[in-house]
This record gives structure tokens, sequence and C-alpha cells, in this order.
């Protein structure tokens, strides 16, 4: 069974100015474990729960920001099927 469980966030992020574009944070439930989609579509997990999964998508964007623009482009090579 997999459920996947979407919120919009509508905050603004440091820095942003005006009303905050429509986003989109995707957790799913696969086989009792929890994983989140990143933006190049990438399911990335397993955690054990759904706190551990948002712990994840924190790291992941640390992660991103701090990496080399061409990360995002292995990433998409990688895209769930």
């Amino acid at each position: 069974m997999m459920t996947s469980l979407n919120k919009s966030d509508t905050t603004n992020r440091s820095g942003e100015k005006g009303e905050a574009p429509p986003r989109r944070v995707r957790y799913l439930q696969k086989g009792g474990y929890w994983y989140y989609t990143t933006r190049e579509g990438v399911d990335i997990g397993p955690f054990d729960s759904r706190e551990d999964a948002e712990v994840g998508v924190g790291e992941f964007i640390e992660f991103i920001h701090a990496s080399e623009p061409k990360v995002s482009d292995v990433l998409k090579q990688y895209r769930a099927a």
C-alpha cells in the first residue's frame, strides 16, 4: 500500500518578498516506510517515520544549497518511474 500526503506550503522563505509561490511537500508511505519526493522527481528514503522523512527533507535542502549546480542535473537521471 502506498499513501501520499501532499501539503501546500505558502509561507515565504528567508529573503523572499511578496506572495509566496505555491510549493508542495510530498511524503509517501510504501511498505511501512516513509519517503519524500524531490523537485527532480526522486523518491528518497526509506525512513521509519514521517517525522524522520521531514528531517531528511531539511538535510537534503541544505545539501543541495551547498552543492554545485550539476548535482541537481545528476538527480534528474534518477527520476521515479
